[in-house]
């Protein structure tokens, strides 16, 4: 799932910041220390002689703060134009603005005022950057004192940190947040009524909230982004995105964000303020926490974890008091029109939906809880006789909202208390689905059950604060409040918008497999094109279509040096008829389809997850012979997958270095998948440098088609290397087949047949196949190691062959004791030409007498695998066949697969020795 840009990287600049020019800046920024910044005359210094190439501007305007000429100079650098850049640090004692036209970068703890002394107001003008460089640098509004930030949709205020404004590399906890202290009371305030003074946490000593105004006016917010906070001052002590601590009713917050905080993205600790359009997206602890009597209210509010699922924990982490869960005043806000998206992180702490807890009570209307299949739960009620007593006593409402978790765990509740579930269908509206039909950016798609299904909260609840609505979630089908103000929504930046990252939309992020790449998660069906980008684990649950059967048809793309995962043997890939796969890699960079057991560094097996399977609309001769439609059911995929047709110059895509490993998963006895099958496959399909190893089944198998493969590798396949059927006629060049050092199970390097039950039914197979070595191995069980098998009336023409392997080795070349296959080969429709036999078994050939094979153009038989190769490299001097021409098939200067010097396997293959 992809919401459009958000990221924990931001994009780099053309102007890339130098590590150089960074510390140098740093150094030469004042260490700050207290003043006193006057509302008429701010102190500014004095600006030094311009530094060049490049030097911002001398300021010719009074700006609040002490102009920074080193720091100005390197923020000039990474932005490409003159920017002023003013250090803001100690006390601010009078009113006081951070004018547009200058950044401002904060230097350790900045306080607007002293405690109920001093008070001053700090207004900050739209468009407006204000950066912390360490986790010390944050900014607090004391009690008395007021933040006027105002920014505008078109200019948002941004608080950020240092690596965001050059270009550097972003994440969580580069610097340390913002601060609101009021007079609002708290039920941690003495009960006697004396003054009420509460340390408010993550900051210094002194930073205190708390009274008995539930009125009280800290300012006003709005249009304000707020990123890469959350420094951890110490253990379970870090600053929040924004931190309300005691903050009245009358204080404004309207249209803010808080994005990638290290801790919370917004925390009330008690207080009364209100807050509408709020976006907390990517934040590593809590999105939304309170505490200690909070009593505010709140509309129009997404929380969606962090796309690559990083770290998360909960929605909604609510508390009234621990030690005495029924402390007045009582926590209990009232919330409407609330979307929360959930992720897979699954770490110390999960990502999870809303868990009330420790006696708090609240009214929440309208709101969605929606998540991937490894979320945690998605709403939870303490398991305490308060918070119980709340379900049943009203205490706690939540109506005309919908659980739309795929978790199997909704809910989450203890035996001995109230059923959730129960309780939760049990409300005035409420309903569970597996379907939100949300987009991946939290908006409702069209004909969504979150449409028209809202409670009207302005008109039934309180018109004073909430706005009408008739919808369920944060949004309605018309109107995405965040867009152009929002960072990842078209706004929220210092330089340029953000690169679109995380998984791409279609997939899920889910937790990384190897515990540190971004792993995405891919199921269903695709219905429009899809690019799997690079630097990512993509992981196949369940049976994954590409399209439907010749409609609904997409292509399926995958960068250079993506892993595709499967966890189970009903995770295979499905290409059907029309759609096509994009898979280009190369030999630096193959794409691997694998196991989850490869990814994580377990014990590998063959039929650890399913395969690869391409559909398309060449002919088969299993179609009806009148010319009607043809749809043949392939083997080992689900009912529905069908290929067959008339035209044999289909096009299914192209697979280029490309590497399937463990896969061929038994459906049923005798009915696994292949590696990659290749079902009525047309010819203008690119298949070339691919490998199948250690499948259970066929490395590869072609039900009929006329598709082409160059350069493919096939090593300790457990059943045939390459089989084929029912009237395939394309061509390869260049095959290695080495079956299983080990001796473990392997059958033929080729089972070729056209129809078991009519031999010469048309169209016949008849493949050309040129320069393949077949390597066999001493397996000897239900099935034996074998050479070639051509049976079923199929014809072939073979060349360029080396077959060798040691003395326990099955036949090495056989055809069936049937009259048409052995006609084929007395006619020459089986024609073997310019190749070399070489197996110790005593059996070199089966059926066929060995004058036949050596009657045939410049045939040899070795006695030994020494004879002639040179481990997988062929050394038998042999005269290889003249292609005359053909647009397909090289004029190879040797026979086999590989000549040494000249190794077309290295970098990109496994099993081999490399």
């Amino acid at each position: 799932m992809e919401l459009n840009g958000l990221e924990m990287k931001s994009v780099e600049l053309k102007n890339v910041f130098k590590i150089s020019a960074l510390a140098a800046a740093i150094a030469l920024t004042g260490c700050g220390g207290d003043i006193v910044l006057n509302a008429q005359a701010p102190n500014v210094d004095v600006a030094p002689t311009q530094p060049t190439n490049p030097a911002p501007t001398t300021p010719t305007e009074q700006y609040a703060g002490t102009y920074d000429a080193g720091l100005s100079q390197a923020v000039t650098s990474a932005l490409g134009n003159d920017t002023t850049v003013q250090v803001i640090s100690g006390r601010i004692t009078q009113d006081t603005v951070l004018k547009s036209g200058a950044m401002y970068a904060l230097s350790g703890p900045v306080f607007v005022g002293n405690d109920k002394a001093d008070s001053a107001t700090l207004t900050i003008e739209p468009g407006v950057v204000v950066f912390g460089r360490s986790g010390n640098d944050y900014l607090v509004v004391s009690r008395d004192s007021k933040i006027n930030a105002v920014g505008s949709k078109d200019k948002p205020i941004i608080m950020t940190s240092l690596q965001d404004v050059v270009g550097d590399e972003t994440s969580a906890g580069q610097w340390g947040g913002m601060v609101l202290l009021g007079n609002a009371p708290s039920n941690k305030c003495p009960s006697d009524g004396s003054d009420c003074a509460l340390q408010v946490e993550g900051v210094e000593e002194g930073a205190v909230f708390g009274g008995t105004n539930w009125e009280d006016n800290s300012g006003a917010l709005k249009y304000v982004v707020v990123k890469y906070a959350g420094y951890e001052i110490a253990p379970d002590n870090e600053l929040n995105g924004i931190t309300f601590g005691g903050v009245g009713s009358a204080t404004s917050v309207d249209y803010i964000q808080v994005h990638a905080n290290a801790d919370d993205g917004v925390e009330f600790f008690g207080g009364a303020v209100n807050v509408k359009h709020l976006v907390l997206t990517g934040n590593q602890d809590d999105s939304i926490d309170w505490d200690n009597g909070y009593r505010g209210k709140m509309q129009h509010v997404f929380v969606q974890h962090d796309q690559n699922a990083g770290d998360a924990n909960r929605a909604i982490e609510a508390d009234n008091d621990g030690s005495n869960p029924d402390k007045e005043p009582m926590s209990n806000p009232t919330i409407s029109n609330i979307t929360i998206m959930g992720n897979n992180f699954d770490g110390k702490d999960d990502s999870e939906g809303v868990y009330l807890r420790e006696g708090t009570a609240a009214k929440i209307y309208n709101m969605v809880i929606t998540g991937p299949n490894e979320m945690g739960e998605c709403l939870e009620v303490e398991d305490n006789p308060v918070s119980q007593a709340h379900l049943q006593n009203g205490g706690i409402i939540i109506e005309n909202s919908m659980m739309a978790c795929s978790n199997d765990e909704n809910f989450k509740y203890k035996d001995a208390g109230v059923n959730l579930e129960e309780w939760f269908m049990a409300q005035s509206g409420n309903s569970i689905t597996t379907s939100p039909l949300l987009s991946s950016k939290g908006t409702p798609l069209t004909g969504s059950p979150l449409l028209e299904k809202g409670q009207d909260v302005g008109t039934n609840v309180d018109g004073s604060f909430f706005d009408t609505t008739d919808y369920i979630g944060a949004f309605n089908a018309t109107e995405d409040w965040r867009k152009d103000w929002a960072f990842g929504f078209g706004g929220g930046v210092v330089t340029a918008q953000a690169e679109a990252a995380g998984c791409p939309a279609g997939t899920v992020a889910i937790s990384p497999a190897d515990g540190v790449t971004t792993t995405c998660e891919i199921s269903g069906r695709i219905t429009s094109d899809l690019r799997l980008t690079a630097n990512k684990l993509y992981a196949l649950s369940g049976p994954v279509f590409v399209g439907n059967d010749n409609a609904d048809s997409a292509t399926l793309s995958i960068d250079a040096g993506v892993t595709v995962f499967g966890r189970s043997g009903n995770d295979y890939l499905v290409i059907s008829r029309g759609s096509k796969i994009n898979a280009q890699g190369s030999s630096t960079a193959p794409i691997i389809f694998t196991s989850n057991q490869d990814i994580t560094g377990e014990v590998t097996a063959a039929g650890q997850w399913g395969g690869m399977v391409l559909l398309g609309n060449a002919s088969s001769n299993k179609c009806p012979q009148d010319g009607s439609d043809c749809a043949l059911q392939v083997e080992g995929v689900e009912e529905g997958a069908v290929f067959g047709g008339t035209n044999d110059q289909d096009n299914s895509g192209t697979l280029r270095y490309v590497v399937v490993k463990h896969a061929g998963y038994e459906i049923a006895p005798d009915n696994e998948l292949n590696g990659i099958t290749f079902g009525g496959v047309g010819n203008k399909t690119t298949v070339e440098y691919i490998q199948v190893h250690q499948n259970a089944d066929d490395g590869v198998e072609f039900f009929g088609g006329t598709v082409n493969a160059k350069y493919v590798v096939l090593t300790g396949n457990q059943d045939d290397s390459v089989d084929w059927d029912n009237g395939y006629r394309g061509k390869m060049q260049y095959v290695l087949v080495k079956h299983a050092a080990d001796d473990s199970d392997a059958n033929r390097a080729i089972e070729g047949d056209n129809d078991g039950s009519t031999p010469n039914k048309q169209p016949q197979s008849n493949p050309q196949i040129a320069n393949m070595t077949i390597i066999g191995n001493n397996f000897d069980g239900k099935d034996d190691s074998e050479g070639v098998y051509l049976r079923e009336g199929t014809m072939a023409q073979l060349s360029n062959f080396v077959i060798t392997g040691p003395a326990g080795m099955g036949e090495c070349f056989e055809i069936e004791d049937t009259p048409v296959t052995q006609q084929n080969a007395t006619n020459l429709d089986i024609s073997f030409t310019h190749s070399v036999v070489a197996c110790q078994n005593g059996e070199n050939f089966k059926n066929i007498d060995e004058t036949w094979f050596l009657s045939q153009s410049k045939n040899e038989v070795a006695s030994k695998q020494t004879d002639v190769l040179k481990g997988y490299f062929t050394q038998f001097a042999a005269t290889p066949k003249d292609f005359g021409g053909d647009k397909f098939f090289d004029n190879a200067d040797f026979i086999g697969a590989v000549k040494e010097g000249n190794d077309w396997t290295v970098g990109w293959t496994v099993g081999l020795g490399h």
